[in-house]
C-alpha cells in the first residue's frame, strides 16, 4: 500500500494537517444507524422500564428503587407483587358518603372530559422530573356526579395492590389540579407507573399521587394513609411539608 493508504493517516490527519475524507458510504451507515436508534429508543426504554418495574414488585432490598426508570422516575411498591389490569378487568368504585355509588370500567373514564396538566413531580426523598405531562378526569367531577352528602370531610383513596392508601380533605380533592390520571407522558400509565388509573395531586409530594387506584371513599374525617402512618406529612404541599423546601410544583 501507498503511506496515504495507511491506517495513520485514517487515524490521524492528511495532507496540510487535514482529516482524510470520510467515504459517502460511511457517511451514509453513520446516518442509517442514528435514524434506528432513534426509531427503536422509545421500544427499548418502555421494555427497560417494564423489566425495571416488574424486578422492583419482586425484590425485598428495595435496592432495585435506586435505578432510575423512565424519565427519570424511580419504581416503588410496598408489596412484593401488583395485579396487572387491563381494559377488561380494571374497576374504579366511587362510595362512602354519597348518594351515587359509581362503578367505572377503563373505557367508561376515557370517555369523560379530559384534563392535561404539565407540572413538574417532586418525590419526597429528594429527585424531581420536570415537566412532567398527566391527563385524566378531573377528581372533582367523579365526586359531583356521585353526589356528596353533607357531612363528608375527606376523601380516601385505595390500591389493587391490597395495601396502600391515601387521603385527601374534600376541599383538597375538589382542585382543579387532582385528577385521576390515565396517561402520563402523553403515554397510556404503564403498570409500573401505577396504572391503568393512578391518583394524581399535583401540588403534593408524589406519595399522595397514590398508584393503581381502585377505590374512592369519601369519608366523614381524614384517615392517614400508608406513608402518613410511617411518619409522613398528611398536608404534604411541596416546600412546605415533611421539614422540605423544595420549590412549588405549580
Amino acid at each position: 500500500m501507498t503511506r496515504d493508504d495507511r491506517p495513520d493517516r485514517a487515524a490521524g490527519g492528511g495532507r496540510d494537517g487535514q482529516g482524510a475524507p470520510v467515504g459517502r458510504r460511511v457517511v451514509l451507515g453513520m446516518l442509517a444507524a442514528g435514524a434506528a436508534g432513534v426509531a427503536t429508543a422509545p421500544f427499548l426504554q418502555r421494555a427497560y422500564d417494564s423489566a425495571l418495574g416488574g424486578a422492583a414488585q419482586k425484590d425485598p432490598t428495595g435496592l432495585t428503587g435506586l435505578l432510575p426508570g423512565g424519565g427519570g422516575f424511580r419504581y416503588y411498591s410496598v408489596t412484593g407483587s401488583v395485579p396487572e389490569k387491563d381494559a377488561h378487568s380494571y374497576r374504579l368504585t366511587v362510595d362512602g358518603l354519597v348518594r351515587h355509588r359509581a362503578g367505572y370500567r377503563l373505557a367508561d373514564l376515557r370517555r369523560m372530559p379530559q384534563t392535561r396538566l404539565v407540572r413538574d413531580v417532586q418525590c419526597v426523598t429528594g429527585w424531581r422530573v420536570p415537566g412532567t405531562p398527566f391527563e385524566g378526569v378531573r377528581l372533582s367531577a367523579l365526586l359531583d356526579a356521585a353526589g356528596v352528602r353533607p357531612e363528608a370531610r375527606a376523601v380516601r383513596f385505595t390500591c389493587f395492590d391490597g395495601a396502600y392508601s391515601e387521603s385527601l380533605t374534600l376541599e383538597q380533592a375538589r382542585r382543579d389540579d387532582v385528577l385521576v390520571a390515565l396517561r402520563m407522558q402523553d403515554q397510556p400509565l404503564a403498570h409500573a407507573h401505577g396504572g391503568p388509573v393512578r391518583l394524581y395531586v399535583a401540588p403534593m409530594y408524589f406519595y399522595k399521587s397514590a398508584k393503581w387506584l381502585s377505590g374512592i371513599t369519601v369519608t366523614d374525617r381524614i384517615e392517614p394513609g400508608y406513608w402518613e402512618d410511617r411518619g409522613y406529612d398528611v398536608d404534604a404541599w411541596v416546600g412546605r411539608s415533611n421539614g422540605r423546601d423544595d420549590a412549588p410544583t405549580t
